[in-house]
């Protein structure tokens, strides 16, 4: 009996602390409540530990600290092949040849990596991979909806999860999701608000890097030292998180990777900067599938007439395209790298979309990495 309940003392105190270091910050007065969501979007901190503790198929590792002490997970399915690398990748490629840094045979398996959100507020993504692990574990979402393709896929490849790439960021914001709230409210605690209170809004959010300073609401953009992991300086990267991911891109070689990300409109591929041409087509036409896709499913689509395309970086001056998370991954590591952005499903007079739900956000995400998965299996490049 006394054993039994000191065991109940000790889990209660875990448990005790475990929620005080994922707690939220609470929502400033005078701004909307949190809306209701359900249970199978799972957008929080807790409902990625929950989930990675059931992890059975699949090994689980914390590969970076936040400065908040919050640990960033990665989760891998597929055992790692041996690439025989002999040279780091911009080597082997300045000797005409990225064998040199990974020979990528039909004999080795095509290896896919998510990253989830490095932007805390966007937490559709979270939600997406969260879902994704169940799948990977039982063939079934959080809605018991079976997605019999998306697993076997993954059987197929060498897959790595980073459900949140900014757990301190996503800790700092206090809205699960932001299904039916107004625009201006993701905007104030994606990007914070200068110390008068305005806000500081995209793209002057990136203007002042590290957020420190004029700064009253730090944004969920940035981890507790004001980073944002887009926009680091990666040949010295500043923050522990953005090393932790560019190491995973250097040790796993990934054929394809997603920086999930989200925004106040249809969900659409972003075109990645400073990345060989033919990557960039690569990218526009998985983009113009996956719209097509969409829209052939019911989904929220980019409008007919709107094309991905591959196009040359800052031709003249001033530059506007960056180096940013998604240039740093390619470089090093040959990955044909790309931004995804789901919708909110936020409420802006200024912009025409249908309304959004939660269901829908899931099937987004879910949807998208089948098509990664279909485009990779039949157009993989290899290096032999």
């Amino acid at each position: 009996m006394k054993k039994s309940f000191l065991n109940h003392i000790i889990v209660s105190v875990f448990l005790c602390f475990t929620m005080g270091l994922y707690a939220q910050i609470p929502i400033e007065p005078n701004d909307p409540e949190n809306p209701d969501v359900p249970a199978f979007y799972k957008s929080k901190l807790m409902d990625i530990k929950q989930e990675l503790a059931g992890v059975k198929l699949g090994e689980v590792k914390q590969i970076a600290e936040s400065p908040g002490g919050l640990p960033v997970y990665a989760v891998c399915y597929g055992a790692k092949d041996n690439f025989h690398s002999q040279a780091n990748y911009n080597s082997a490629v300045a000797a005409r040849n990225p064998v040199y840094f990974a020979k990528k045979t039909k004999a080795v398996k095509p290896v896919v990596f998510f990253l989830g959100p490095v932007h805390g507020q966007e937490g559709e993504g979270i939600a997406g991979l969260v879902n994704l692990i169940r799948v990977a574990e039982t063939g079934k979402d959080h809605r018991a909806k079976e997605w019999a393709g998306l697993k076997s896929s993954m059987d197929k490849c060498r897959v790595i999860i980073i459900p949140c790439g900014n757990p301190d960021g996503r800790k700092r914001c206090p809205y699960d999701g932001f299904v039916g709230l107004p625009g201006e409210v993701m905007t104030k605690y994606g990007q914070g608000t200068h110390s008068d209170g305005t806000l500081w809004r995209w793209p002057e959010a990136k203007s002042l890097h590290p957020m420190k300073g004029d700064v009253a609401l730090l944004g969920a953009y940035y981890n507790n030292d004001g980073i944002n992991m887009m926009h680091d300086d990666f040949f010295l990267p500043m923050a522990e998180e953005t090393t932790a991911i560019l190491k995973i891109a250097r040790d796993e070689v990934p054929d394809m990777t997603v920086s999930l990300h989200s925004h106040n409109y249809p969900p659409c591929i972003l075109q990645p900067a400073y990345v060989p041409y033919f990557m960039k087509e690569r990218v526009a036409v998985l983009a113009n599938r996956l719209n097509d896709h969409y829209k052939n499913q019911g989904l929220p689509y980019m409008a007919d007439g709107w094309q991905s395309k591959a196009q040359v970086d800052d031709e003249k001056f001033p530059p506007r395209s960056s180096f940013n998370l998604i240039s740093a991954l390619h470089h090093i590591s040959g990955t044909m790298s790309f931004t995804f952005e789901c919708c909110h499903g936020t409420v802006d007079d200024k912009i025409k979309m249908s309304p959004v739900d939660y269901d829908t956000i899931v099937d987004i995400q879910l949807n998208l990495y089948q098509e990664m998965f279909n485009y990779l299996l039949a157009n993989r490049l290899y290096w032999e």
